[in-house]
């Protein structure tokens, strides 16, 4: 009997010089009335109520057990999305709050540069009118000593 279940019959043709021939039949097994029992398993008998009994709580206790192993990794996925969610929005915050003490730096430092350039301007324009006024005198003294 082959590994398929299927028999194998072999029939020698004729011998030759060369070598010998042979024709393979595969068959299917034939059961000739009653068919072989394999007497190495066991007679399976009528499982008792209370054995259908147990099994069926266990089976339920299974399913008991799946669901709460279930919901478990449900409420471990929400929390770890909570926490991801808080996360993300500190971060953000804290870049607001860091992207808004930058740009006050940087105001205020643009307005301290605005006022040391007004107050260095209005010095020069100062001093231009003090060398004005200086020239002035000196040429109205000019004119009076020339007369």
């Amino acid at each position: 009997q082959a590994a398929s279940g299927f028999y194998v019959e072999v029939i020698e043709l004729n011998k030759r010089a060369s070598g010998q021939a042979f024709e393979v039949i595969l068959k299917p097994p034939s059961f000739d009335g009653v068919p072989e029992l394999n007497t190495s398993m066991p007679q399976r008998r009528d499982p008792s109520l209370e054995e259908i009994q147990k099994k069926l709580e266990a089976a339920e206790e299974r399913r008991k057990c799946q669901e709460a192993e279930l919901l478990k990794h449900l409420a471990e996925k929400r929390e770890h999305e909570r926490e991801v969610i808080q996360k993300a929005f500190e971060e953000n915050n804290n870049f607001i709050k860091n992207a808004k003490e930058k740009l006050e730096q940087k105001m205020e430092a643009n307005k301290e540069n605005r006022e040391a350039l007004l107050a260095a301007m209005l010095e020069r324009l100062q001093e231009k009118d003090k060398h004005a006024e200086e020239v002035r005198k000196n040429k109205e003294m000019k004119e009076e000593a020339c007369r």
